[in-house]
């Protein structure tokens, strides 16, 4: 049997032990020891930018941004249907992850990175979304934590509220697109999207392509196209 290697690890700034592992070529990254993306289950990551692909096909410049690098499966995703006027950026906050991906992961998805249409934004992806002027992006892609019940980061929250998805609407081009990844249906979020002027739809997502069930919820918030 071969080894589960610690490959890395840091730290999180509310002190939670981040560790990336490495069994047989899959690769796994745990918060306090428990999985929080393994690269063998990754068809919710994959379907999360999959779900940008008709603004991505708009002819004319084409701007996303995605919150949370992750193994690298969203960013992969999105640069399959993307075009050479998409500017895609990758918002993380753990400047480590970006570095394993960089190393580690080069050989997985590491190396899209280097695509010049991709830039990395670290810090708060709260913060980076909020420094935006209107009407900045096309797409948003949101896979920063437990979804809208924070596992990782307490403050994400305030991506969730009211207030939150009203900032988030007001990013986004007329015609734009949220996407937020959920461990778990959340109906209140939901209907939080929806008062908050947007088309919503909850999306079941799988753990791999060929799994019976769904075990994960996208939400797709729509901005209207006026």
């Amino acid at each position: 049997m071969k080894p589960n290697l610690k490959l890395a690890e840091t730290r999180t700034p509310d002190g939670a032990q981040l560790t990336l592992h490495e069994h047989d070529g899959s690769y796994c990254i745990r918060l306090d020891g428990q999985d929080l993306m393994h690269s063998d289950t990754s068809a919710s990551e994959v379907l999360l930018g999959e779900l940008a692909a008709a603004l991505l096909a708009k002819p004319g410049p084409v701007r996303v941004l995605i919150g949370g690098m992750g193994l690298g499966y969203t960013l992969k995703a999105v640069l399959a249907k993307a075009g050479p006027e998409v500017s895609v950026e990758v918002g993380e906050l753990m400047p480590e992850v970006v570095e394993w991906n960089r190393t580690f992961m080069a050989g997985l998805n590491g190396k899209l990175l280097d695509d010049p249409r991709v830039k990395v934004r670290l810090g708060d992806v709260v913060e980076t979304i909020a420094r935006a002027r209107p009407e900045s992006y096309d797409a948003l892609l949101l896979d920063v934590d437990n979804g809208p019940s924070p596992m990782v980061r307490a403050g994400n929250v305030r991506l969730y509220g009211p207030r939150g998805l009203e900032v988030l609407k007001s990013k986004l081009r007329p015609g734009g697109r949220l996407a937020i990844w959920s461990a778990c249906p959340d109906r209140s979020f939901e209907a939080r999207l929806r008062a908050a002027g947007f088309v919503a739809e909850a999306i079941p997502a799988k753990l791999f392509p060929t799994a019976k069930r769904s075990a994960y919820v996208i939400y797709v918030g729509d901005k209207a196209d006026v």
